[in-house]
């Protein structure tokens, strides 16, 4: 390790001796011959040439590397992918549960139960003891729950591995959860609340999610004061127990080890965890709340305009996704027709997109929007949803549709990185039930997309007529007004409830 480290270090230094002599020769403090300077670096001897005539090799075709998927008795399944190019060792565990599974009168419970399941230390190991013994290891072990899943990860030396395990093992099986962890937890959360408002775009992608889903939606709920002061240490736990279990997670571990080890390694951490027969509650349905109309959160003091509109999406198992795909390509990004219409030429926007935002097992959503300066608020709104009428009139043109197929297919190799990004594609796909090849599947589709194809799924998929607006700005500066949209303006309260037990 110290020897790799002083050839890096060497590495380093000889880059930088001949970057400052390259710097010393172009700006004329040295005088060397043309001979040397070929020799040196032949990049500036070349003759510079045009971007048009750069030749590119094809890109090299995805492969998968090798891996070991088995499951253990209890109903673990586990991943596991070597990988020898430096000694280190990760891993991940996801775990099927989620902020939506909470109780509605407990909001924030999943937050705090990933947090303090970590911070709290372990039965064996105080917060301070769990702490020093990774950070005397350069390791680390973390968890968090989400909206969807929950995680727990590591990563340590090869080295370290036997030991750094047994610790992420630990805090797996055995969260003490303290109590003073969970109150420090609360009031981060607390203090949390209390700055929501302080950033206009947090507002507008709250507060369109409420809109769009409905405000008590799982998908759409937040975190109050009173929702916080119901949660009691047993509530964290209760929560633990019913998902933290063997036959409710999938472990996925990449880097530098021997597979028949680290599978004695897992066996003797993890093979006697006993599963639980707690029955696991439904994951619940997305809908759209609102069906058209104008919101608006009026905040005199600002100079410009958050804007969001769109309505509900679908999901990514979605056969037409990958034409979907396409159509975003179209719309959004430098060069896509947004950019070029509603920001370049007609000069309304800082920054400007559209994109469907499918998720894995609910319904995601349709997103346009931007920022504006607030006397050209109305006139925004009105070029995007002129924009997407096009789309639903007219297939794009050849060259529309070549950018968005290449942007895509040229970026593919990077969903494969490095060994742990595919690994970790591979568990999210049977966390979700999706084919081990779908991302493969996907790429065969956006190839076969054609012109007709796009227009199709925006005929089908892009519902003027469901558009929810959202504007957060200084409404009295907003020339013509919100009414001129064609409906009656809804202001949105956003104003954060106190604490019962203040």
């Amino acid at each position: 390790m110290i020897e790799n480290k002083k050839r890096q270090s060497i590495r380093l230094l000889g880059i930088a001796f001949m970057t400052m002599l390259l710097t010393f020769v172009s700006g004329g403090i040295i005088s060397l011959p043309n001979s040397f300077l070929s020799t040196l670096s032949p990049a500036i001897a070349a003759t510079a040439q045009h971007y048009t005539e750069l030749d590119f090799p094809p890109l090299a075709e995805v492969k998968i590397p090798d891996y070991d998927r088995y499951q253990l008795p209890n109903g673990m399944v586990v991943y596991l992918m070597e990988d020898h190019e430096l000694p280190l060792v990760s891993g991940i565990a996801l775990v099927h549960t989620g902020s939506r599974l909470e109780p509605a009168a407990k909001v924030g419970l999943a937050e705090l139960t990933g947090a303090v399941m970590r911070s709290g230390g372990t039965q064996e190991y105080s917060p301070d003891e769990l702490n020093q013994m990774l950070e005397q290891r350069a390791a680390s072990v973390e968890t968090g729950i989400g909206t969807s899943s929950g995680n727990a990860s590591f990563s340590a030396l090869s080295e370290d591995l036997p030991t750094v395990f047994n610790l992420f093992s630990k805090v797996l099986r055995e969260p003490a959860f303290a109590p003073e962890k969970l109150e420090l937890a609360k009031n981060q959360m607390r203090g949390g609340i209390a700055r929501r408002n302080d950033d206009p775009g947090d507002i507008a992608s709250r507060e369109f999610s409420k809109l769009i889903y409905g405000a008590t939606s799982p998908y759409a709920r937040t975190v109050e004061y009173a929702t916080l002061d119901n949660i009691q240490r047993e509530d964290l736990i209760a929560f633990y127990e019913t998902y933290f279990r063997p036959d409710n997670m999938i472990l996925g571990i990449v880097g530098d080890f021997d597979s028949e080890q680290m599978k004695a390694l897992i066996a003797e951490n993890l093979g006697d965890w006993r599963t639980s027969n707690v029955a696991l509650p439904k994951v619940p349905e997305a809908s759209q709340k609102q069906t058209g109309g104008v919101f608006v959160v009026d905040r005199p003091e600002l100079t410009q305009s958050n804007v969001l509109l769109g309505h509900l999406g679908g999901k990514l198992i979605n056969p037409d996704y990958p034409e979907l795909d396409v159509l975003n390509g179209v719309v959004n990004g430098f060069g896509g027709r947004l950019f070029n219409e509603v920001r370049s030429r007609q000069g309304l926007a800082y920054s400007v997109y559209g994109y469907w935002s499918p998720r894995y097992d609910y319904d995601g959503m349709f997103v346009a929007g931007g920022q504006t300066r607030s006397d050209a608020t109305v006139p925004f709104v009105q070029a995007i949803v002129s924009e997407l009428q096009k789309l639903r009139e007219e297939p794009p043109t050849a060259a529309e549709l070549e950018y968005a197929k290449e942007s895509i297919l040229n970026s593919f190799v990077f969903n494969f990185q490095d060994p742990s990004q595919t690994l970790s594609r591979l568990m999210r796909y049977e966390y979700y039930g999706y084919p081990s090849d779908y991302i493969f599947q996907y790429q065969q589709q956006v190839k076969a997309t054609t012109r007709e194809d796009v227009l199709r799924v925006a005929k089908e998929y892009l519902a003027p007529e469901k558009i929810v607006v959202l504007v957060v700005g200084n409404q009295s500066q907003m020339q013509p007004p919100l009414s001129s949209l064609g409906t009656q303006v809804q202001t949105v309260d956003v104003s954060i409830p106190s604490s019962p037990s203040s």
